[in-house]
């Protein structure tokens, strides 16, 4: 029995009603061969291609992942390719995750027909619609008055002036979460769905104080993003930044394992 040197990689599934056409596609990710369309059903199809095993196999795959300048590179690849197809007219795109893999192509097809009715939900779900992502950080400036004294006259006069920058930093972390919150209430009611990402206590010292992704139709696409630059006034003003990224591809709101 000959044994497998490749594995498939899956980018993405197109609801379209012809064949997606893979010409102008880029490359995919390092060692990939050209992306192609695999037929599921007659409007369903996924984009893949092949990956050697020396390269993306599990026990070699592992320890790639600690390279983050190899996994950048790949990430990137692979968002080029599903975004490459997402701006086709007329078709729906649901994203698969970064190192989706199958060990042959009917593998890939059966599983994605197996999940044919989620698959769909998922279609009807964000058809016509593209991602946002908005992240608000308080801005590290320091507040008026939480200055050192240039001379504290006693113990006193210093524990007051540390109390009085304890305050104001507080104020200043409320003030700008609760901007944040109004500008997510706003753009919330101009989107289709809206997720709230949880940013882990091990990242950055200044870690956002929201971190969001919102579904918005693309005919809404200019509200949105006028409603995001008057949000982002106001964050300004209580003392945040208000970081608006997109359009992508709808990674976030596809859901059942699909991506």
């Amino acid at each position: 029995m000959t044994r497998a040197t490749t594995a498939v990689y899956v980018y993405c599934v197109v609801r379209a009603s012809r064949r997606p056409a893979v010409t102008r596609a880029p490359d995919g990710v390092p060692g990939a061969t050209r992306p192609e369309a695999l037929r599921v059903t007659p409007s369903l199809w996924l984009v893949s291609a092949s990956v050697p095993l020396d390269v993306y196999g599990p026990a070699r795959l592992e320890p790639r992942l600690r390279d983050l300048d190899w996994v950048s590179e790949a990430a990137v690849a692979h968002e080029a390719v599903v975004e490459h197809f997402a701006r086709a007219k007329s078709a729906t795109v649901v994203p698969m995750k970064l190192f989706t893999m199958f060990s042959s192509p009917d593998k890939a097809v059966h599983d994605v027909a197996a999940r044919k009715a989620a698959v769909e939900r998922t279609m009807r779900h964000i058809a016509g619609a593209e991602e946002w992502g908005v992240r608000v950080f308080r801005r590290l400036d320091r507040p008026e008055g939480t200055g050192r004294p240039a001379r504290a006259t006693s113990g006193m006069a210093f524990l007051r002036a540390r109390k009085e920058a304890r305050d104001a930093a507080t104020l200043a972390r409320t003030t700008a979460a609760g901007a944040a919150e109004t500008a997510f209430a706003r753009l919330r009611r101009l989107a289709r769905d809206a997720r709230v990402r949880q940013s882990g206590r091990d990242g950055p010292s200044n870690p956002p104080i929201l971190d969001a992704a919102f579904l918005v139709a693309a005919s809404t696409r200019r509200r949105f993003t006028a409603e995001a630059r008057a949000q982002a006034a106001a964050v300004e003003q209580a003392g945040g930044d208000l970081v608006l990224t997109g359009p992508w591809p709808a990674y976030n709101f596809v859901g059942g394992g699909t991506a």
